[in-house]
């Protein structure tokens, strides 16, 4: 059994029809229930509306869930690319409880699960901004950070222990991530992308497929990956 969260759409939405390929049973989780249910139908899985945020949301999700193998926590997103000085504390708030504090939730919630498997995996979707920082970014990259040292810390905590962590960065990707970032301004939202080939949520989700088919002895700590034309953050060549 795998858990996809954030599975509605983009990264999660492949995730899961990969991890359904390579022969896992996947539940997939995420606020907006029609879109789970036709992607459950798609993969033979399990639909269940799941908010990261809400404590009594994140149980009820977790609750009949004796055995895990996989835990893919992907809900997360930005909002805004306000600089420090005028930033915007509700978006804030809102990047740390989904990206931070939902992971934390989910993960807690289910280690025990995972554990009992003697063969569980987390698997983290973090980001470049994980890693790397640049201006109008510091509510996303500083949220991005906190998964970053959890991940890492979650690796040091379990060592001995059946449950491998693994976390993915992945750079430009093409979802609807900057639609909600930029509050449904498509316009700027495809000029992230423009003049260049970005990664597709198929790219990542291929790699998160290869890091929990490895044998179990292979733990993969950190996958960084980005479109060719990005080699950081704030370096992207653009053609045309």
């Amino acid at each position: 059994m795998a858990v996809v969260t954030g599975a509605s759409s983009g990264i999660g939405a492949a995730v899961a029809r990969r991890l359904a390929a390579e022969g896992y049973r996947v539940r997939v989780g995420a606020r907006r229930a029609d879109l789970l249910e036709r992607l459950a139908g798609e993969i033979d899985g399990e639909a269940r509306v799941l908010d990261v945020t809400d404590p009594q949301s994140v149980v009820s999700f977790c609750a009949d869930l004796a055995e895990l193998e996989v835990l893919v926590n992907n809900a997360g997103g930005a909002r805004g690319l306000e600089e420090v000085a005028v930033a915007d504390p509700t978006r804030w708030r809102w990047m740390w409880e989904v990206n931070v504090l939902g992971l934390v939730a989910m993960t807690k919630e289910l280690l025990p699960a995972l554990e009992r498997s003697g063969r569980g995996h987390v698997v983290n979707l973090s980001s470049t901004a994980a890693l790397e920082v640049y201006e109008g970014g510091a509510g996303y990259t500083s949220a991005k950070h906190a998964v970053h040292a959890v991940t890492q810390t979650l690796r040091l905590e379990l060592a001995g222990r059946p449950v491998r962590v693994t976390e993915v960065c992945p750079g430009m990707v093409e979802t609807d991530f900057s639609v909600n970032r930029f509050e449904g301004d498509q316009a700027r939202a495809q000029a992230v992308y423009r003049g260049l080939e970005p990664l597709q949520p198929e790219d990542v989700a291929d790699v998160v497929a290869f890091a929990v088919t490895r044998p179990f002895h292979v733990n993969l700590d950190r996958i960084v990956m980005r479109p060719l034309m990005q080699a950081s953050s704030t370096k992207v060549v653009r053609r045309g």
